[in-house]
C-alpha cells in the first residue's frame, strides 16, 4: 500500500466528502487533458512522434489508475 501511496500521492489526499472527491477527479482530468494537448502538439514531429505517443498512452493510464484509486479510497475499500 505504501508503494501505491508513493506513486499516486494525489489519489490518497484527504477528502472532505463527495465534493473533495469530485474536485480531486476534476483536477486529475484537467491535468490529463492539458498534458495530452501538449503531447498532441509535439507528436507532429516525425522522429519524436512515436515516443511521445507512447508517453501519452502511459500518462493516460496513470491518470485512469489515479482516478480509480481516488474512488476506492473514498469508498474506504483501500486501507
Amino acid at each position: 500500500m505504501s508503494l501505491l501511496k508513493s506513486l499516486w500521492p494525489l489519489s490518497f489526499g484527504s477528502k472532505n466528502g463527495i465534493v473533495g472527491l469530485i474536485i480531486n477527479v476534476l483536477i486529475q482530468l484537467v491535468v490529463g487533458v492539458v498534458i495530452g494537448w501538449v503531447i498532441s502538439l509535439v507528436a507532429g514531429i516525425p522522429v519524436v512522434g512515436v515516443i511521445v505517443g507512447l508517453v501519452g498512452g502511459l500518462l493516460d493510464l496513470y491518470i485512469l489508475v489515479g482516478i480509480v484509486l481516488s474512488i476506492l479510497d473514498y469508498l474506504k475499500i483501500l486501507k
